[in-house]
């Protein structure tokens, strides 16, 4: 039998996590609890390299993300960096921070997308999740410049229990903003997502009326407004094949330059991430111990081992089997042939009060 290791597909995707810091406190941040530093950020030119190695490697398009992008002062030659490498950039932002000068000069260096995250329609519930007085106002002021210099624009709605009754109104409101796509994206637990699960969880019947809602609307705007969503995972009946299986289809990069399979990957404790200032990001997606760690279906337990799907969805999310199990290679407590799956039930139904403020 050959011995000569299979050749990873290539990714198409690269999150590049320029910073950590942010001016919101959403209670779903997808940052990690513990943050980089400031001090620890990769410079313009290791982003500018990165970018080219990306491309090299096949990635077509590049999500400049945080944190909040725009805390970094050379967002704009960031930006034209992965233009440069012949990449699709888009903006991840909360558009606090995104002047409308900012915005011209991202522009004029070729970004080719913009992602704002509004936390509700509502302006007031919409800053007190988020934790930063004015932020309703500033996302609409910044998402019609976008509109005006006729960049596609993409709505980002994170539904929880406080605010999964208006999914009818989040999408009348990308309507109304000129965004050509909104992700009615129910939060997903990971990070502190998982340190206020309790807080967030929605209830079944509401995820429901939701799952409902959408598929109403869709066919209601069909042709004016793509609409994508995204089911808690606690209540669904097969696991997501997470980042379309694990070192497949993208790969991360921390603002520090660790490389990570998905953004939740750190974790797990067992992983070593490699860092794109002792690797070059080839080596790093062929050859890291990270990303080798869930490749493939070898690692598989039962039932994942022998399930028929074992090739679609990949046993699941990894950091959820290990945020729930502690165990990284158990299958994905979500499905429902999982021998823990009613963790999750159980857990779906521990609820406390809402309240916001979690991070400061």
């Amino acid at each position: 039998m050959d011995a000569t290791p299979q050749r990873a597909p290539r990714p198409l995707g690269l999150l590049a996590e320029l910073t950590h810091r942010c001016p919101l406190g959403c209670p779903y941040c997808s940052n990690p609890l513990a943050l980089d530093p400031r001090s620890d950020e990769l410079d313009t030119q290791t982003w500018a390299r990165v970018f080219r190695e990306a491309a090299a490697l096949g990635v077509l398009q590049v999500h400049l993300s945080g944190g909040e992008p725009g805390a970094r002062r050379d967002l704009v030659e960031i930006t034209k960096a992965a233009h440069d490498a012949g990449l699709y950039t888009n903006l991840i932002t909360s558009a606090v921070g995104i002047s409308v000068e900012i915005l011209g000069n991202l522009y004029e260096s070729g970004l080719d997308h913009v992602q704002i995250s509004i936390q509700d329609n509502d302006p007031a519930l919409a800053d007190k999740i988020a934790g930063y007085k004015g932020a309703y106002a500033r996302k609409a002021a910044l998402a019609a410049e976008v509109v005006r210099l006729k960049l596609p624009l993409t709505v980002n709605a994170v539904m929880h229990r406080a605010n999964i009754e208006h999914v009818e109104d989040m999408v009348a409101l990308a309507l109304k903003l000129g965004a050509k796509r909104v992700e009615i994206a129910h939060v997903q637990y990971y990070g502190w997502a998982l340190k206020n699960r309790a807080r967030l969880m929605p209830t079944r019947e509401q995820v429901a009326r939701a799952v409902t809602t959408v598929e109403t609307l869709r066919e209601k705007h069909r042709g004016a407004i793509v609409i994508d969503a995204v089911v808690p995972d606690y209540y669904a009946r097969f696991p997501k094949a997470c980042v379309g299986g694990w070192g497949r289809r993208s790969l991360n990069v921390t603002p520090s330059g660790k490389v990570l399979p998905c953004h939740a990957a750190e974790s797990i404790p067992e992983l070593t991430f490699w860092n794109v200032r002792e690797h070059s990001l080839a080596d790093i997606w062929d050859n890291s111990p990270a990303f080798m760690a869930f490749r493939g279906t070898d690692w598989m337990q039962e039932p994942c081992r022998s399930c028929p799907k074992a090739k679609e969805d990949f046993g699941g999310c990894r950091c959820q089997a290990f945020a729930l199990t502690g165990d990284a290679r158990a299958t994905d407590p979500v499905c429902h042939l999982s021998p823990r799956h009613a963790l999750v039930s159980e857990l779906a139904e521990i609820r406390e009060d809402a309240a916001y403020d979690y991070r400061r």
